[in-house]
């Protein structure tokens, strides 16, 4: 059953996604509540949340710690079945129901705005760093939304960089947060105006990469990501961290949260950058590769 199981999840939720960590790394990284811990016990800053399985749950949360808040579920990744940020009751309801699509058990927590990190850790060092947009077009004061995202689709194309990176839709989802943001399709921003066509980083909704130069880590933040990675044992982790003013900064002295531990991270999107200039990798691979895991069809 529980190798039926792995093919399973490993088809429709980790498909392409690395796997240089034991069965016993896997397991310890599974859960976003599992990440809650070990970040706790590291003294690394996390949003408070707890789990749920009704909607009574994620209300008995709201009304301690108030809005903005995330409903995800407690198992996944690729922002399936997020939703953030909630602003009111009503849209915390529809998040806890909707979320029971994804995973029987859910998280509630705090929702941070800011710049949102991808860092690949892995114990030959720090292989890559990414921030992470929704999707989003800049305006020329000539053309429309539609226009643009066209515009930025055909750059993509040119650029190679699907399938990993998805064009940008034109869906009801998007046409609906334009709908919040007052405009549509045939709104004509004003030259400079970055528009958001969405709130979620996910790549089949649009989103884009963009690789940071690692060396402007600071070394406390280098260390707290080793200590992340040596705490529980691992080859290599995807770290995702939000942070208010930047990863230039120590997290100590800004707002910032740690959100999840990836230990199967996806790592083709760092292949295929959108913005900043793509790495070479294969040193990293190489060593990655040599790297004998026996347990792979076990969950």
């Amino acid at each position: 059953m529980k190798h039926w199981l792995h093919r399973f999840l490993s088809r429709f939720f980790l498909s392409d996604c690395s796997d240089y960590n034991p069965l016993e790394v896997r397991r310890a990284c599974r859960s976003k509540a599992q990440a809650r811990i070990v970040f706790a016990q590291n003294n690394l800053p996390y949003a408070q949340g707890t789990t749920f399985l009704t909607p009574i749950g994620a209300f008995k949360f709201a009304k301690i710690h108030g809005f903005p808040l995330v409903v995800k579920p407690n198992v996944g990744g690729f922002s399936r079945g997020a939703y953030f940020p909630i602003e009111n009751k009503w849209q915390l309801l529809k998040a806890s129901i909707g979320v029971k699509i994804w995973w029987p058990v859910s998280i509630v927590e705090q929702y941070l705005w800011g710049k949102n990190y991808r860092v690949v850790m892995t114990k030959f060092g720090v292989m890559s760093v990414l921030r992470r947009y929704p999707p989003f077009v800049v305006g020329d004061g000539i053309q429309n939304i539609e226009a643009l995202i066209d515009k930025e689709n055909k750059i993509r194309q040119q650029m190679h960089l699907m399938p990993v990176i998805y064009p940008i839709s034109k869906n009801s989802a998007i046409k609906k947060y334009l709908k919040q943001q007052k405009m549509s399709l045939f709104s004509i921003p004003n030259a400079g105006k970055k528009v958001y066509l969405h709130h979620k980083i996910a790549l089949k909704l649009g989103a884009s990469v963009e690789i940071i130069d690692k060396t402007i880590l600071t070394q406390k933040n280098t260390q707290d990501l080793k200590k992340i990675l040596d705490f529980q044992n691992a080859n290599i982790l995807g770290i995702d961290v939000i942070c208010e003013q930047g990863i230039h900064v120590d997290f100590e002295v800004q707002k910032c949260i740690f959100l999840e531990l990836n230990s199967r991270p996806f790592l083709k999107m760092h292949d295929k950058p959108r913005y900043g200039e793509k790495e070479d990798l294969s040193d990293f691979y190489q060593r990655l590769d040599a790297i004998e895991i026996t347990d792979n069809e076990k969950y």
